[in-house]
């Protein structure tokens, strides 16, 4: 295993282990905070293969480390979306309605950095090469910003690079960049009354929400262009005959710069704090969570890029291809758009129903109007991130669509290149210790430019739930 590439011939000769590992977590999706058997799974895996296991980071049941120089880190995720179960197969049809399922893909997601993380680590003990491997089982990306709470507990501290990577429509190294966000409850309390014989005597906590959310709605036009504000009304009384006196808004604010970030949510707090005086409810803010824009490594992007070249593309099967054919006819063309438009891709290659080729970096000063917890790692040490061919180009993601794929040889062979990229940038960097300075180097400008500053209060935690499995 002394040349690089034999990483990517282990990780073949093993692929069955991390398919099936990948397939059970697809069968058992679990939401935020409470993937108990996903985490158990993998924690179980690497144990077996001689990591040492802790639990509880940053005070999450489900988060876990998997432990020299360097100290490399994998960042994996496992937690599902809530409503949308489904089947592997081409129209919508779940295994149980209302049930979660993996629309982002995070079965996948979590097993291919810890098949990175495996295959890394045979091959410096077979090497005989030095370096501490970490694969970190990082829960509740989706909304509850696992990284943000395990980062501030100093869990990525001594890190001197780290690798993430996304299920996707195509196969690229990310330079672009993606929003902060703040999770945000407004919850008005009122007083009840009859809301026919008694409205006088009520003050109407659901007055209170829709009053904010109008006011939010101007908002809109006097902020900058990156900021993104929705919401819904979680809770707007019981019965359309009582004054109701508990109403809430949940809130996602997005911003890219996190100067922005805190001054759009200041704002929108006043307008929250402007509804409660005009209806005399009082009014409590629930801080959920919050975590920051994505900070891209051109350094390390360029690594994976080789690597990438290297490997050569994903070969997809006339099947599949028929098979994702299928999955796109459901969705609009127009779906396709996003990666003309935003990614620069041809239209030709665009409209195919996969893509198995290598782009350069297609996102390159690009800034995605989404969010992830992952923006805090990036702020926390040199980070790349990776994104791979696995659903169908014109499946959204968060739909039935990108679940479709999640189990098959489609999102297999997308989650086990990204494996066999990473663990061999991760081998480059032990290789050519100067790429690594120069990785630090970049992050520690960006950094001095923008110090990373933690959004989620230092008084909110994360909930609280007693691992069953352990």
């Amino acid at each position: 295993m002394e040349n690089r590439q034999d990483i990517a011939d282990w990780l073949d000769e093993h692929q069955h282990r991390f398919t099936q590992l990948s397939d059970e977590i697809w069968a058992n999706p679990e939401v935020a905070f409470r993937e108990f058997k996903s985490s158990k799974l993998q924690a179980d895996f690497l144990a077996a293969e001689g990591f040492a296991i802790t639990w509880d980071l940053g005070g999450i049941s489900t988060a876990f480390v998997a432990d020299g120089k360097p100290v490399i880190g994998f960042a994996g995720e496992y937690d599902a979306l809530p409503g949308l179960s489904q089947k592997e197969s081409t129209v919508q049809d779940p295994i149980v309605a209302g049930d979660p399922g993996h629309g982002c893909g995070h079965n996948l997601l979590g097993t291919g950095c810890l098949a990175a993380a495996v295959g890394f680590k045979e091959w410096l003990e077979r090497t005989g090469r030095s370096a501490t491997v970490r694969y970190y089982g990082c829960p509740a990306e989706e909304g509850g910003s696992g990284k943000v709470f395990m980062g501030r507990e100093g869990a990525f501290d001594d890190l001197d690079a780290a690798f993430n990577w996304h299920p996707g429509y195509a196969n690229y190294a990310s330079k672009g960049s993606m929003l902060g966000v703040n999770h945000i409850d407004y919850r008005f309390h009122g007083r009840t009354a009859h809301a026919a014989f008694d409205p006088h005597s009520g003050r109407s906590a659901l007055d209170a929400v829709e009053l904010m959310n109008i006011g939010v709605n101007y908002l809109r036009e006097h902020v900058t262009t990156d900021v993104r504000l929705h919401y819904i009304i979680s809770h707007g009384g019981r019965a359309a005959n009582v004054v109701p006196d508990f109403a809430e808004s949940r809130y996602y604010i997005r911003a890219h710069q996190p100067d922005t970030l805190v001054d759009v949510t200041n704002r929108v707090n006043k307008i929250a704090q402007g509804a409660a005086m005009m209806t005399e409810t009082e009014l409590e803010i629930v801080f959920v969570s919050g975590t920051a824009s994505l900070l891209s490594n051109e350094t390390l992007a360029d690594v994976q890029y080789e690597v990438m070249q290297q490997l050569g593309p994903i070969q997809f099967t006339e099947a599949e291809m028929a098979y994702a054919a299928e999955i796109n006819a459901k969705f609009p063309e127009s779906n396709t758009q996003f990666l003309i438009n935003h990614m620069g891709m041809d239209p030709e290659t665009a409209r195919q129903p996969l893509i198995g080729g290598i782009f350069p970096s297609l996102d390159k000063g690009a800034v995605f109007p989404a969010s992830s917890d992952v923006g805090d790692l990036s702020r926390l040490t040199p980070l790349s991130m990776l994104n791979t061919a696995t659903w169908a180009t014109r499946a959204a993601a968060h739909s039935w669509g990108a679940v479709a794929t999640g189990c098959t040889t489609i999102g297999h062979k997308g989650m086990m290149y990204a494996a066999k990229v990473m663990a061999l940038g991760a081998a480059e960097l032990v290789l050519a210790p100067a790429k690594l300075a120069a990785a630090r180097a970049e992050f520690d400008a960006q950094i001095a430019e923008t110090p990373y500053v933690c959004g989620t209060p230092d008084d909110v935690y994360p909930p609280s739930y007693e691992h069953p499995l352990r």
